[in-house]
């Protein structure tokens, strides 16, 4: 039951496969692949990372293992995992300790890279078209299309880092928010089994996914 109510919304968003959450993409860093500078605004800071990334999937000198750590890399230094670990923890986030918080943000940035690093990897040269940008002091949205047999609108909300950087806190899949999603799911947990037993059920999903990983 749990990973049914856990999953549902998530895995209406992965119903987008595939791209759809291309860069969705936890607080490691992993060596060998270089940092991308900041500069330039949201669009050109987020086409960038998806650029990097496509090329990775277009790489067949790289075996699965480089391939996945290198997409990973891209992933935590375009996605600001704390912030959205916030906000889908929502009001828990302040009732939750600082170990919590901190084991949180860890869980939730894993179960997002092992729940979608196959779907990114059944990319097959889809294109993506950046439709439009907004900016509001430092956050913004960038509007992006998957060009496929079915379009799929995908908008990015970011927000500016003092390091210059634009960082994702949330993406909106069709109109459905992946962090609402996951508040939604984590809020009954959590009222029901507290912020410790949903990190119980966090670990459960990442060792079930480790070992289901190809």
């Amino acid at each position: 039951m749990y990973q049914c109510s856990f999953f549902r919304g998530t895995l209406a968003v992965a119903g987008l496969r595939r791209i759809s959450l291309l860069l969705l993409m936890t607080t490691l860093l992993f060596p060998a692949w270089p940092i991308l500078a900041a500069g330039g605004g949201p669009t050109q800071q987020l086409s960038k990372s998806i650029t990097a990334i496509i090329g990775l999937l277009k790489d067949k000198t790289l075996d699965k293992a480089d391939r996945r750590q290198k997409i990973a890399e891209l992933i935590y230094q375009r996605f600001d995992f704390r912030a959205m670990s916030q906000r889908a923890l929502a009001t828990n986030w302040r009732r939750a300790s600082g170990a919590e918080r901190q084991r949180f943000v860890d869980r939730f940035s894993k179960l997002i890279l092992e729940s979608y690093i196959g779907r990114i990897e059944a990319y097959t040269d889809e294109r993506i078209n950046y439709v439009g940008e907004r900016i509001k002091g430092r956050r913004a949205l960038v509007s992006t299309v998957i060009v496929s047999n079915v379009d799929i609108p995908i908008r990015y909300k970011l927000h500016l880092n003092k390091d210059g950087k634009w960082r994702v806190y949330d993406v909106v899949v069709e109109e459905v928010s992946l962090i609402r999603t996951f508040r939604s799911s984590y809020r009954d947990i959590v009222k029901r089994e507290g912020v410790q037993g949903l990190l119980v059920r966090m670990d459960e999903k990442i060792a079930m996914l480790e070992k289901t990983r190809p």
